[in-house]
C-alpha cells in the first residue's frame, strides 16, 4: 500500500533476495499477439528478408498491472530489476523489462483512473469487442443496458435501430462455481491453504474444495466456521448465509470489496419516490402472477378457464393500479386464487399429501403439511440466494417497493424473488413430489408443526440445485442462462435502473 499514490495491490507472488524483488503475475488467458500480415514499411523481396513475425507480448492493461507493482515495491525500499507475466493458457512465462517508460505509463494510467473514478460512472460500450473478456461485463451490462435503452426510444412506434438490439451472449449460462450447503450438525468449515476444509464433529476430513472454485457458503443450524475461514471467505468476496436449521436466514457476512455507494445512494433516491416504487412493484408483482398463471397451466391436471381468466384479470388490475396498496391487493387476489387450486398440480402418487394442503391452504408459521413445509423451506433459500444477489449488485437489501421495510428484513430481496417463487420453489415443490423424491418419510409431525428430516433436506437440495442450474431463455435478451445466473442479471438490471440508465425493468416471464 502506498498513500503518496494512494494505491493498493496484492500481489500473485514476489521473488524476494535480500532488497531485490521480481513480481510475478498470474492470467488464465493468452497473451496478446499482434497482426503479423501487415507492415508499414514496403519490403523489397529480392533484396531482404521479410519481418518476422511479431511474437507474444503483454496486454496493455496488464503491463500497467506489473508497473504498479513495480512502484509500490520500489517505494517499498526494495529494487526491481525485471518483472514477469505468466498466461496459463499457453503455459507461457514473459519477461518484462523495468524502466522509466514504464513507471512513466503506469503513472499516466493511474492519474487517468482516478480521474474517472471521481466522475459520473461512465455509459456502457456499444458492441464493443473487448466486453466478452472484461470480468467487469456482468456488472456493467453493456450489450443489456443498450438494449433497453434503444428500445425505449421509438421513430413512428419502431425501435431504433430495430436489427441490431438483440444483446451477444456475452454471460457464461452457468457460473460453474461451486455453492456449498452444509446442514449437518457439528460439521466444521476451516481454511488449509488454498482448500476449503469441511471435517466431522470427531474432526474427520469430510472433503477439501478448492477455494477458487467456491462461489458462496450457507450453513444451516449448528455448523461451525472458523474465524481464520470467514476472513479467508471475506478477502474473496465469497458471501456466507447463515441460516436456522428451518432455513430461515438470520444473518450474512457481506464483503465489503463489491459495494457501490452510487448504486445506494440512487436506490434511497428512487425509493423515495412514489410514483418510481409503485412502478419497480408493478413489475415485480406482474411478472410474478403471469409465472404463477403459466404454472397452474402447465401442470393443473384439470384446470378451468375461469380460473386462468381470473388470474388474466388480476395482471390487469395490477397493471392500472395507482397505489402501492392497491397493487398489494390485487396480488393478494392473485396469490388466493393461485394457492386454492396448487393442490391440482400433484400427481396422483402424491395425492394423499397434496389433500392435506388442500385442507390447509397456504399457511407458513409453522407449516402444518409436507407441502408447506417444503415450500417455506424452498422461499427461505431463494431469499437466501436474492439477498446474495443484490449485495453482489450493490443493492441495499432491506430497503424496497412493493415489501415494506423492517428491521431485519431483506426487503429487496423480496421484492426480486417474487417472479421467481413459481419459477423455482413452487416448481421444485410439485416435481419433488411428483418425482417420488420427496415423500411422507421425509417429513416429521411435531407441535410444531410438520419439517423436514435430515434425508428430506438433503433431498430437497438435490432438486433444488437442479434448478439452480436449469438453463432458460430471457424472454428480451435471447439468451439462456441458468436461474441463478438469471437472479444476479435482475438484480443488476434493478442497480441500472435506480441509476437511470435504463428506463425500463423487463423480469423474465414463461409461457
Amino acid at each position: 500500500t502506498s498513500e503518496r499514490l494512494n494505491v493498493t495491490a496484492t500481489l500473485d507472488l514476489a521473488e524476494i533476495h535480500g532488497r531485490t524483488a521480481v513480481p510475478v503475475e498470474y492470467r488464465k488467458g493468452r497473451p496478446r499477439r499482434r497482426d503479423p500480415g501487415r507492415s508499414h514499411q514496403p519490403v523489397d523481396d529480392m533484396m531482404e528478408a521479410p519481418p518476422p513475425s511479431p511474437g507474444p507480448e503483454p496486454w496493455p492493461t496488464d503491463r500497467i498491472q506489473v508497473g504498479l507493482q513495480v512502484l509500490l515495491l520500489e517505494e517499498a525500499g526494495y529494487t526491481v530489476p525485471e518483472a514477469y507475466l505468466y498466461y496459463a493458457a499457453e503455459r507461457l512465462k514473459l519477461r518484462l523489462p523495468v524502466d522509466d517508460a514504464l513507471r512513466r505509463d503506469a503513472l499516466a494510467e493511474l492519474e487517468k483512473a482516478k480521474r474517472t473514478a471521481e466522475g459520473q460512472r461512465p455509459p456502457p460500450l456499444v458492441n464493443d469487442p473487448r466486453c466478452p473478456r472484461c470480468s467487469l461485463q456482468p456488472v456493467c451490462l453493456p450489450d443489456e443496458i443498450n438494449h433497453q435503452r434503444r428500445t425505449a426510444l421509438t421513430v413512428k412506434g419502431r425501435p431504433v435501430d430495430e436489427d441490431k438490439l438483440t444483446p451477444r451472449k456475452i454471460w457464461p449460462p452457468r457460473d460453474d462455481g461451486i455453492h456449498v450447503v452444509l446442514q449437518r450438525e457439528g460439521v466444521r468449515v476451516g481454511v488449509r491453504g488454498q482448500s476449503v476444509r469441511i471435517t466431522d464433529y470427531d474432526g474427520k476430513v469430510v472433503r477439501d474444495l478448492p477455494l477458487t472454485g467456491i462461489e458462496s457458503l450457507a450453513v444451516l443450524g449448528g455448523v461451525q466456521v472458523s474465524t481464520q475461514a470467514l476472513c479467508v471467505f471475506a478477502e474473496q468476496e465469497i458471501p456466507v448465509a447463515f441460516l436456522s436449521a428451518g432455513g430461515r436466514l438470520r444473518a450474512m457476512m457481506d464483503p465489503l470489496g463489491p459495494t457501490s455507494a452510487a448504486v445506494r445512494a440512487a436506490q434511497v433516491r428512487v425509493l423515495d419516490r412514489p410514483e418510481k416504487a409503485l412502478e419497480l412493484a408493478r413489475a415485480v408483482t406482474l411478472a410474478k402472477i403471469t409465472n404463477q398463471r403459466t404454472l397452474l397451466m402447465r401442470n393443473h391436471v384439470d384446470l378451468s378457464k375461469r380460473v386462468a381468466a381470473d388470474l388474466h384479470d388480476c395482471i390487469a388490475a395490477a397493471e392500472r393500479a395507482r397505489t402501492l396498496n392497491e397493487l398489494r391487493g390485487h396480488e393478494g387476489n392473485a396469490a388466493a386464487i393461485y394457492f386454492k387450486h396448487f393442490a391440482g398440480m400433484f400427481k396422483e402418487q402424491a395425492r394423499e399429501i397434496a389433500a392435506r394442503f388442500d385442507v390447509h391452504g397456504r399457511r407458513r408459521r409453522p407449516p402444518p403439511d409436507p407441502i408447506n413445509a417444503v415450500l417455506s423451506f424452498g422461499y427461505s433459500m431463494l431469499s437466501n440466494e436474492c439477498t446474495v444477489a443484490c449485495r453482489l449488485a450493490s443493492l441495499e437489501p432491506t430497503l424496497a417497493a412493493l415489501h415494506t421495510t423492517r428491521p431485519g428484513r431483506p426487503a429487496m430481496a423480496l421484492d426480486l424473488m417474487e417472479p421467481f417463487r413459481p419459477l423455482i420453489a413452487d416448481s421444485v415443490a410439485v416435481s419433488a413430489f411428483n418425482r417420488g423424491e420427496l415423500t411422507a418419510g421425509h417429513f416429521l409431525d411435531t407441535a410444531a408443526g410438520c419439517a423436514l428430516t435430515d434425508a428430506g433436506r438433503k433431498a430437497f437440495f438435490s432438486a433444488y440445485g437442479r434448478r439452480m442450474d436449469t438453463e432458460i431463455t430471457h424472454p428480451v435478451f435471447e439468451y439462456r442462462l441458468s436461474y441463478r445466473r438469471m437472479l444476479m442479471l435482475h438484480a443488476r438490471l434493478i442497480a441500472a435502473w435506480m441509476l437511470g440508465e435504463i428506463p425500463t425493468l423487463a423480469f423474465l416471464t414463461t409461457r
